[in-house]
Order: structure tokens, then sequence, then C-alpha cells
């Protein structure tokens, strides 16, 4: 499980997944050889989350994937997940693992290298960097502003020394450019949600950063 070895990410998101189920995008998505996988679902109740983190533990786990929860510590907690992954308005990094305890994986989001920094000092494991690119995936962001492109990246990979996963706009096509800034692998959402077929899709992105790296 060590993030190192992580060249695809899925970030789940049902409302990107073109009127399919959660559980059906990961079963492609783990058939294309996606490497982790992050229950993100935003715009769901806590019980509502709780209840599809049971069912898509179950799937990662007898694919022994990493699965963990965006933002809700007490969601990982409970469904018993491989981790967190924590953005600027949730629980620090340190709060995170006293919880979590010291095997869980405490992933945080940095869009500077000042914040990589930091992240990297309290104790997380891997950072999520981006938006890479312009994306529709979060909009309640300026895309043309939020898109911190492949220089930024380059930029925290050589100020930090644990894992980056780039994010935000990345597709197949663009992957091979996010690794060969320096990023240890891609994390996606629509591309893979939002893809006709995702299983396919996912084994492109493997491909393609397996070549990059």
């Amino acid at each position: 499980m060590d993030p190192t070895n992580w060249q695809t990410y899925l970030v789940t998101q049902e409302p990107l997944s073109a009127g399919r189920s959660t559980a059906e995008i990961v079963d492609a998505a783990i058939a294309g050889g996606i490497d982790v996988v992050q229950l993100r679902e935003k715009d769901t109740t806590a019980r509502s989350r709780y209840q599809l983190g049971t069912a898509v533990r179950e799937q990662t786990a007898a694919a022994g994937i990493p699965l963990l929860v965006n933002d809700r510590v007490d969601i990982a907690q409970a469904i018993d997940a491989d981790g967190v992954h924590l953005g600027d308005s949730d629980l620090p990094v340190q709060v995170a693992r006293e919880i979590l305890g010291p095997d869980a994986i405490v992933g945080r989001s940095a869009s500077t290298v000042a914040a990589a920094e930091s992240a990297q000092a309290a104790g997380a494991d891997y950072l999520g960097v981006g938006a890479v690119y312009a994306t529709g995936s979060k909009d309640d962001i300026d895309d043309d502003e939020y898109a911190i492109g492949l220089k930024r990246v380059t930029e925290i990979v050589q100020a930090v020394s644990i894992p980056v996963i780039g994010i935000g706009g990345i597709t197949p096509e663009k992957a091979g450019d996010v690794v060969e800034a320096g990023a240890d692998g891609v994390a996606v959402i629509s591309a893979i949600t939002a893809a006709d077929e995702p299983q396919a899709v996912t084994a492109t992105l493997e491909e393609a950063v397996a070549h990059a790296r």
C-alpha cells in the first residue's frame, strides 16, 4: 500500500458517472488495474457516504487495493478504510493520524510549495497536487485561476520527499506529461467516471503512467 507505487488513483463522484453507480465504476476501474480508490461523494449525507463506503470497502478489500475517504476521518474510521485524504478545511494531518492510528494512510492536498512542505512536516504520507489543469469537477472554483500547471508540479516534487500524485483535468493523453514533470502517479475523477468504457480508460491511464515512469 506504499503510495510511492501508486500509478493511477480513482476519486469517486456518482453525479459525474454518466448515470452509473459508484460501485459499477469502482468495479470497472479495478478490472482496469486501478491502484487506489478515494471515496469522495461530496454531495451526499454522512449516512449515505457510510453506506456506500461500506460496499466499496468490500470491493477494494477483495481486490487488495487501498481505500481512502475524502475529508471525513470519522467515516474512514467507521468503514475501516485504509486512510483519509485531507484538504485545507479538514482536520489537521496530525489529528487524523492520532484518530486513525500510525498505520493509516494520510494524504493531503497541496497547490503550492509552502503547503506541500507544511504537509510533509506534519506527517502526510503523500500529496495530491493540483489542479494541474483546468477541471470541471470542482465547480466552486474558477478553473483558470485554479490550474497550477506542470511547472508547479515539478517545483513541489523537488521540494518534498514524499510521493506526489497529480490531480485535476488529467486525461490519458496528459497523464504522461504530469509524470514526466515529476509526479509519481495521477488521480482522476471524470476521466474514468464519465468514460464510455471506464475499464479501458483505466488501463490506458495505467499504461501512460507506466511508460512515463
